[in-house]
């Protein structure tokens, strides 16, 4: 791949998480769906945000979870995204620049605040998220770096970006940009209900500018609509050049043409919060690729990642992940 400044440029909501601890049963007292990410109004954040229990602040966005995992394994980064002028968006810039990810969209200056995610964690470690996109819907074409995308080797993008129509410009810029420079554009479906809102135009997105596509079991079988994983999996195959498809505690299952690679998943003590193992996971798996590793390292770094992230509260690493990988392939 030619020589690029950065290994990934990713474009993504920028969003501070703030966790917290939930039972079933608030749940369904809020008619929130357990497992899904969900988008609400700002009466709505604010009402949900006073129901929670004490809860943990953190930068995240699935894209920008993604570079910052990528940054902390050594990787060169960049990301563009939508804050607001105000304290979460200073706390945002602040944590993702800090882990070594070039961050510099210009925020808004007006109008909406800086998104918030509300998750809520349940004992069984699933994460049921209420997001208000806030100053995200306000991003861009004009916010897209051009040299930025051109001086990647890969241009990632998420999939939550195609629910707000000016984000869904600036990916398509982006992708157009990535492909004109000779550089690999990479989506993740980021969840089921997304896809389900969108499925016809991700399938034509993939076959038309997708490189490396990144889903989990339930949404590539939403986006193709089957019951089975290997029928999605047979559907998908040609589709895109890569497709990198995770399973839990399945593993990850990763195929290129004829390749199908098959990786177990990395042990955990005990699963503490799914919340960002797919962005781990990405994260791992592109910096395998942007050094030029086999698809099989790729993915076993991808669980590892995702290994560190479920082990904790939070979607941003918290172990040294270089010395980790590095034990795994001694």
């Amino acid at each position: 791949m030619p020589n690029a400044k950065y290994a990934v440029t990713a474009i993504g909501n920028a969003i501070v998480d703030v966790l917290a601890h939930a039972e079933d049963e608030f749940l369904r007292d809020q008619k929130l769906v357990k497992g899904a990410m969900t988008l609400i109004d700002a009466p709505g954040a604010e009402r949900l945000y006073g129901l929670m229990a004490p809860g943990v602040e953190a930068s995240g966005g699935s894209a920008a979870n993604t570079v910052a995992g990528l940054a902390a394994l050594g990787g060169t980064a960049a990301f563009i995204g939508k804050v607001a002028d105000d304290q979460l968006g200073k706390v945002f810039g602040h944590d993702i620049r800090a882990v070594g990810v070039d961050f510099d969209t210009k925020p808004l200056k007006k109008g909406a605040t800086t998104a918030r995610c509300l998750i809520f964690v349940t004992p069984d470690a699933q994460r049921t998220m209420q997001t208000f996109l806030g100053a995200c819907v306000e991003l861009g074409p004009e916010d897209v770096d051009a040299k930025k995308v051109a001086d990647s080797q890969v241009v990632y993008l998420e999939g939550y970006l195609w629910d707000p129509p000016r984000a869904k410009e600036a990916f398509l810029k982006a992708a157009g940009i990535a492909k004109d420079a000779g550089r690999k554009v990479s989506l993740s479906l980021s969840d089921a209900f997304c896809v389900d809102r969108h499925r016809d135009e991700f399938r034509d997105l993939i076959e038309k500018h997708v490189d490396i596509l990144f889903a989990n079991e339930n949404e590539i079988k939403s986006l193709y609509q089957v019951s089975d994983f290997d029928l999605a999996l047979q559907r998908v195959r040609g589709n895109c050049e890569i497709a990198a498809l995770t399973r839990s505690e399945k593993g990850s299952v990763v195929i290129r043409g004829d390749e199908i690679h098959v990786v177990d998943a990395e042990k955990v003590a005990k699963v503490v919060d799914t919340t960002g193992a797919g962005d781990a996971y990405a994260a791992g798996f592109l910096y395998g690729y942007t050094e030029g590793q086999d698809l099989r390292r790729c993915a076993r770094l991808g669980g590892i990642l995702a290994a560190e992230i479920i082990s904790h509260y939070g979607a941003r690493a918290e172990s040294d992940v270089k010395k980790l990988a590095a034990k795994a392939f001694a």
